[in-house]
C-alpha cells in the first residue's frame, strides 16, 4: 500500500511554504540585482572620467552579475507554476538550468578578465583621477559583498543552490573590484604591472569558484543529494515505533524543495487502515525533521517482503 501527500489536509502548510520560499528567492534576486545595477552605472561614469581599463572590466563584470537576475527570476517564477500532465513534477528543475547559466556567466567573466590582464601586460597604461577610481573600487566591493551575503543567506534558507551560486559569484566580483584599487595604487607608486598580475589572480579565483559551484549544481541536476539528508529521512521514519525497518530511501531536489520516496516494513498482521495511520505518522515525522520536503511517497510493506524487488512479478 502507499500513502502520498496529495490528499491529506496536514500537508497544505508545506505547499504554501514552497510558494513562500520561491517568492522570497525572487525578492532576494531582484532587490540585490537592482543595487548592483545602480552601482555599475556609477562605475561607468567613473570609467568615462578616468579612462581606467581595469575599472571598465570590473564594470562589465558587475553588469553581467546584475544580468543573472534574468535566469534566476525566470526559474523562481516557473517553479511556482502548477504541475501539468506533461510536467507532472512541476518546473523546479528550471532552477538547476538557471544555476548552469550563471556558471557560464562566471566562466565568461573569468576568460574576459584574463584576456584584459594579458593585454595590459604588453600594453601598460596610465590611469587618471586615481582617487575616484579608488572610491569606485571600494564601492564596488561593498555592493558586491552585500549582495553576496544577502543571496547566500536567503539561498541557504530556501535551499536554492542557484541562488547560493549567484551569491558566490557576487563575492568574487567584490574581490575583482578590490583588485582595481590595488592596480590603482600600483599606478600611483609607479608600478603599472601590478594591475594585470592581480587581474590574472582574480581570473584564477573566479575559475576556482566556477569549479566548486559547478560540482554542486551538476550534482543536483543528476538528482544527487547530501548523504546526510538520506540518513535524516531514514532516522525520521525509524522514529515511529511501529516501523520495523526502512528498506529503501530515494531523495532528490526539485529546485529548492525535496522529494522523498521510502519503503517501510510493518507487522503484516495489521490492517490496511492501521498501515495507513502508521504512514501518516511517518509523514508527520518527515515534515518535522525536514521542513523543505514538499512531496513524500511512503510505500508500506510487510516484514520480509519490503522493497521494490518484492513489488515485481517473477516469471
Amino acid at each position: 500500500m502507499k500513502d502520498t501527500d496529495h490528499n491529506h489536509g496536514h500537508t497544505h502548510g508545506t505547499i504554501d511554504a514552497s510558494l513562500f520560499t520561491s517568492q522570497k528567492g525572487l525578492q532576494a534576486v531582484m532587490s540585490s540585482s537592482l543595487v548592483l545595477f545602480l552601482g555599475s552605472l556609477f562605475q561607468l561614469i567613473v570609467v568615462l572620467l578616468s579612462g581606467s581599463v581595469s575599472l571598465l572590466s570590473d564594470t562589465i563584470h558587475n553588469f553581467g552579475d546584475a544580468a543573472t537576475a534574468i535566469p534566476l527570476s525566470i526559474a523562481f517564477l516557473m517553479g511556482r507554476k502548477k504541475p501539468t500532465k506533461r510536467f507532472t513534477y512541476g518546473y523546479g528543475k528550471v532552477e538547476d538550468l538557471a544555476g548552469v547559466s550563471i556558471l557560464f556567466f562566471m566562466l565568461a567573466s573569468a576568460f574576459y578578465a584574463a584576456y584584459v590582464s594579458i593585454q595590459r601586460l604588453f600594453h601598460p597604461y596610465t590611469v587618471t583621477h586615481l582617487w575616484i577610481v579608488g572610491v569606485a573600487s571600494i564601492m564596488g566591493f561593498a555592493i558586491n559583498e552585500g549582495a553576496a551575503v544577502f543571496r547566500i543567506k536567503v539561498g541557504k534558507q530556501i535551499h536554492s543552490e542557484a541562488l547560493i551560486t549567484d551569491g558566490k559569484h557576487a563575492r568574487t566580483d567584490g574581490f575583482t573590484s578590490l583588485a582595481v584599487l590595488i592596480g590603482a595604487l600600483g599606478s600611483y607608486f609607479g608600478f603599472p604591472i601590478v594591475d594585470p598580475i592581480v587581474g590574472l589572480f582574480i581570473s584564477a579565483l573566479i575559475l576556482h569558484t566556477v569549479w566548486e559551484s559547478g560540482k554542486e549544481v551538476f550534482t543536483r541536476m543528476l538528482d544527487g543529494v547530501d548523504p546526510s539528508i538520506v540518513e535524516q529521512v531514514k532516522d525520521a521514519a525509524r522514529a515511529v515505533h511501529e516501523v520495523k525497518s526502512v528498506t529503501e530511501t530515494r531523495v532528490r531536489w526539485l529546485g529548492h524543495t525535496l522529494h522523498a520516496e521510502i519503503n517501510i516494513a510493518i507487522d503484516p498482521k495489521l490492517s490496511i487502515e492501521e498501515g495507513h495511520n502508521i504512514a501518516q505518522k511517518v509523514h508527520h515525522e518527515l515534515e518535522d525533521h525536514l521542513p523543505h520536503l514538499s512531496h513524500i511517497v511512503i510505500h508500506v510493506d510487510p516484514i520480509g517482503a519490503s522493497g521494490e524487488k518484492h513489488h515485481h512479478e517473477h516469471s
